[in-house]
């Protein structure tokens, strides 16, 4: 039985592309987002008492990974990329039905040309991703404080220094240092890259950010606009 679903909304940001994106929501939390919602959609009755809640869970679609077949196993980047993991035990972007979980900051509903527009914080969804439901975080259930992490909890609190150089930070504009900051110290890079004379890059809002690590510091050596 085949069942169809589609895009109520759409998310806008400075995550121009795959590579950067933090790999988990709540990484990044000074990056904010707008969700435009569809024409159909663009009812503020519909957002009738979403004001009162101060996150918000989306559901949405990892729309640019392929159709290729789905796999049982899938390698976790922070496994090193050589470590099998069921794909359930795992946020893989490459699942039967490629959808994503997101818990995400409601800043602000706003009022716009498009309608109703809501601003939130700490996505980890890429420019025009589009969004299939959204449900309010309810902290008495969806709070779980002694619930178990497996595997994931191995890398919780894993952070590069980054070594901005003044002259190139004040490349970037005021309003995006921070949460291109945050996204930095996350380390793009895959588990398995340890070459410390490699030069990375990373696209966020409009700059390409390019890039060493080495000894757990990330260094900044260019900005491009």
């Amino acid at each position: 039985m085949e069942h169809l679903i589609y895009p109520i909304a759409y998310i806008y940001n400075d995550y121009t592309e795959k590579f950067g994106i933090p790999r988990q929501s709540g990484l990044a939390p000074s990056v904010q987002s707008r969700i435009v919602f569809e024409p159909e959609y663009r009812n503020a009755d519909a957002l009738r008492g979403l004001e009162g809640f101060s996150h918000l869970w989306l559901i949405w679609q990892f729309s640019e990974v392929g159709e290729a077949a789905w796999s049982p196993t899938v390698r976790p980047p922070r496994l090193g990329g050589n470590t099998r993991m069921g794909v359930f035990a795992t946020r893989s972007p490459f699942r039967p039905n490629r959808m994503g979980l997101s818990c995400v900051k409601l800043d602000a509903i706003a009022d716009e040309a498009e309608g109703p527009v809501l601003y939130v914080s700490g996505a980890d969804m890429m420019n025009g991703t589009p969004i299939f439901d959204i449900k309010p975080y309810l902290p008495y259930v969806d709070s779980i404080p002694d619930a178990s992490g497996g595997f994931a909890e191995e890398h919780v609190g894993d952070r590069l220094d980054v070594d901005f150089p003044e002259e190139l930070l004040r490349q970037i504009s005021d309003e995006k240092q921070a949460g291109l900051l945050e996204l930095l110290a996350q380390d793009p890079r895959p588990a398995y890259q340890e070459d410390a004379e490699r030069i990375y890059g990373v696209s966020f809002g409009g700059y390409n950010v390019k890039f060493t690590v080495e000894g757990g510091v990330l260094k900044v050596r260019e900005v491009e606009k």
